[in-house]
């Protein structure tokens, strides 16, 4: 079976992910999204939602950190024929005060966020280079630009994230690969949502638009940059934070 497509999200079966691989999905793409818990929620609901849109969808259960992430990656497009396009979206939390950030924490977050997507992008990149073709996407934040107090792991990895762009964009643009980043800001997720009523008003203030983004707000971005009619961007950051950063 051919396909005109093939996409990896990882961390794509909630939130921000799932959007994006929903808004890539079409008939003639393959969707492969990741999580990284046995147990994670959504999973089957997700892979039904991108079985009715895309050409063929599945969820695989490893982390971006996974030392044998880059044999995955490998095995994704050997089975698909291709791999066109990388979505690097898995990440997590680990937010604390820094005088009272433990070791433990900070290395977990940039480990997972940082050297996640490196790890992922490396192996992409393997196999894009060869076929000439290839976009990778990585989601930074509004932190890696404003900061933001208790998340000095968080806005430190997002902002690696934007400078590992620009060199994977030096490194990989002769090859035709292009590299950029979505850099969201509050966004209706499971984290804002459980923000209490003043938090919330509190952070409407700090928008000009006056709302919280949705993630299909950051999956068009996302989209656009996947896309043929983008192929002389890369290493540049989008902005979808409703003129938070400006």
């Amino acid at each position: 079976m051919s396909y005109g497509r093939v996409v990896l999200v990882t961390g794509g079966v909630r939130g921000i992910g799932r959007a994006i691989a929903l808004r890539l999905a079409d008939p003639e793409t393959a969707v492969i999204v990741t999580h990284a818990r046995p147990d994670s929620p959504g999973v089957s609901e997700t892979v039904a939602a991108l079985k009715a849109k895309a050409k063929e969808a599945e969820a695989q259960n490893w982390s971006a950190e996974d030392p044998k992430a880059g044999e995955f990656i490998e095995a994704i497009a050997a089975k698909y024929g291709r791999l066109d396009v990388l979505v690097n979206n898995a990440g997590l939390t680990k937010d604390g005060l820094a005088v009272r950030l433990s070791d433990e924490d900070f290395r977990r977050v940039i480990e997972a966020n940082l050297f996640g997507a490196f790890n992922c992008a490396r192996a992409a990149a393997k196999v894009m280079m060869k076929a000439r073709r290839g976009r990778i996407i990585s989601l930074s934040s509004v932190v890696a630009f404003t900061g933001n107090p208790g998340q000095v792991n968080y806005a430190a990895s997002k902002a690696g994230l934007v400078a590992m762009t620009k060199c994977l964009a030096l490194e990989l643009a002769a090859r035709g690969v292009t590299v950029n980043a979505v850099a969201p800001g509050f966004i209706e997720t499971d984290m804002t949502r459980a923000l209490s009523d003043k938090v919330r008003a509190a952070l409407l203030t700090r928008i000009p638009l006056g709302s919280i983004g949705l993630p299909e707000d950051v999956a068009e971005a996302v989209a656009f940059l996947a896309a043929d009619q983008s192929g002389y961007i890369t290493g540049q950051t989008i902005h979808v934070n409703g003129g938070m950063y400006l």
